[in-house]
């Protein structure tokens, strides 16, 4: 039997695995091209308000280590792939991640590759496969930046350019997980992995930017970006993510030769024959379980508040030189730097909101997984086992989002001179924090009373509330679709006054919906 026996039918059934959630990557990163070329067109369609831009950013360097190389500023279309390119790397390096991790080393960790390989498939069969499904993708990626681009106006040439780019990157990302998943052992420590790569070319590809160039050569994000879509049009770049995957895949298919069936190079250690006291309650194995996400999350939010807060004092001269950016921020030119707080706030509370909610969701995979079952074979109680995982998830949120607003004010008050921003913008922050327990509440609802659709309500939610911060006002949704987001009913400090009255009553609302979902859970099945 050839080791490749049977990925035609596991990509079959890897492709219906993912008939739901496939198409949302797409929608996401062909609504992000597209929003912003029609933005970009709107804002910088005359050769002088794009010189006027050119100017701007490029006497800010952490403008462009944020968005990329200043020569795409040439063009208009140049400037739409100096906004989104890298956040559509990260969206595709993400989605890549979890395509090919899903199906390889989450299907070994849960026995159903075993089960798979009792039938007439090859050794490489699932790798294959998983490898295929992420070229199908990254395929489908192309052609719907390419049709979100061209279709709103931008030229031909310059956006098949862009779809390709986009699909180089997934590619990369791909064959980089593949290799990951030879040496880990079970699929966090492959996203983790995965995830500091991820996070290495961002910062790789900053550097080359702001920089030596060479630096951005180091970096699969700087390899798209250098195609210079719209100004110049560099096809040959191209062939560095092509030849990257050749021989990652290669790698990959060399390591999973010489290693155990679901084993990975590296092997962890034998555990401690008892538990210490740390492990020793619901609460204390929520925290272990969940720690390495929650340091993760906080460390990014972090370092995205610096980001922010580094931009702040720049913003005013930015909206001077650019009056049309006024009409996107909450408070307008009058208060632009409070706008600007305002906004970019909103946007770390609904990442912390989203790493609660996977905190969260954790109980749920638990659940499914079989390992909560000895748990509460015990003296758990079903209330303090789920307690114990959404305590840890609102811890953590308070956390995220603290850290978050520690960020913007420690960036703030050093480019400003002025320690007070440190308090004064974790105060702002935490305001939000009132909706960002009630999407984790929507979540244990969830898992209380639908379990089965307990992923999907959740992070239809996030998704949701993100979609109603960011586009609300520019695709001018009718007010009641705002109205359904619990973050429009908290403050937009520091530009809004605060007052107790509506963080009582969402926080109140948080706490009924808490509670509706523990007794969904303890009046239904476990374990289906």
């Amino acid at each position: 039997m050839s080791t490749a026996a049977g990925t035609a039918v596991l990509l079959r059934f890897m492709l219906r695995q993912e008939r739901r959630s496939l198409p949302w990557w797409l929608i996401g990163s062909g609504l992000l091209v597209g929003f912003q070329s029609v933005s970009s067109q709107d804002l910088y369609g005359t050769p002088e308000a794009l010189a006027k831009l050119r100017q701007t950013m490029t006497g800010n360097a952490a403008l462009l280590a944020m968005s990329g190389p200043e020569r795409l500023l040439d063009t208009v279309g140049g400037e739409v792939v100096f906004e989104v390119f890298g956040f559509l790397a990260i969206v595709l390096g993400l989605m890549n991640m979890f395509l090919v991790g899903r199906h390889t080393r989450t299907d070994e960790e849960t026995g159903r590759g075993e089960l798979v390989r009792s039938a007439s498939v090859g050794r490489r069969a699932p790798l294959a496969a998983a490898l295929c499904l992420a070229a199908i993708a990254d395929l489908a990626v192309a052609v719907v930046v390419f049709g979100a681009a061209a279709g709103t106006g931008l030229p031909v040439g310059g956006s098949a350019l862009l779809g390709a780019a986009a699909a180089g990157v997934g590619l990369a990302f791909a064959a980089l997980t593949a290799v990951a998943v030879q040496v880990f052992e079970n699929p966090r420590s492959v996203y983790g992995a995965v995830g500091v790569a991820l996070g290495t070319a961002f910062v790789l590809r900053a550097a080359g930017d702001i920089g030596n160039p060479v630096w951005s050569w180091l970096s699969p994000i700087g390899w798209g970006q250098r195609t210079f879509p719209y100004a110049g049009d560099r096809w040959w770049p191209l062939l560095i993510p092509l030849a990257a995957g050749v021989v990652l895949v290669g790698v990959a298919v060399a390591l999973l030769d010489r290693r155990d069936f679901g084993e990975g190079l590296l092997s962890y250690r034998q555990g401690r024959a008892t538990a210490s006291w740390a492990l020793r309650s619901p609460l204390g194995l929520a925290w272990r379980l969940q720690r390495g996400s929650i340091i993760g999350w906080t460390t990014g939010l972090f370092v995205l508040g610096v980001a922010y807060g580094s931009f702040a004092d720049s913003v005013e001269a930015y909206v001077a030189d650019n009056p049309e950016i006024a009409q996107y921020l909450p408070g307008g030119a009058a208060e632009v730097v409070n706008s600007y707080f305002a906004l970019v706030i909103l946007i770390s509370a609904l990442l912390a909101a989203a790493s609660a909610v996977a905190g969260a969701m954790r109980a749920r995979h638990e659940e499914t997984s079989g390992r909560a079952e000895p748990v509460l074979a015990t003296k758990v109680s079903r209330r303090s086992w789920l307690g114990s995982y959404v305590a840890v998830a609102l811890a953590g949120s308070v956390v995220a989002v603290a850290v978050a607003g520690l960020g913007h004010g420690l960036a703030y008050g050093i480019a400003t001179s002025d320690p007070g921003q440190f308090l004064r913008l974790v105060g702002v922050a935490l305001v939000q924090l009132p909706a960002v327990w009630l999407v984790v509440a929507v979540a244990v609802l969830a898992i209380g009373w639908l379990p089965r659709a307990a992923a999907a309500v959740a992070w239809s939610v996030v998704g949701y509330c993100g979609v109603i911060a960011m586009f609300a006002d520019s695709f001018d949704l009718p007010d009641w679709t705002r109205q359904a987001s619990p973050f429009v009913h908290l403050p937009q400090a520091p530009l809004e006054s605060v007052t107790a009255t509506p963080l009582v009553v969402v926080t109140a609302i948080a706490t009924t919906v808490l509670a509706a979902g523990f007794v969904g859970l303890a009046n239904r099945d476990f374990g289906y």
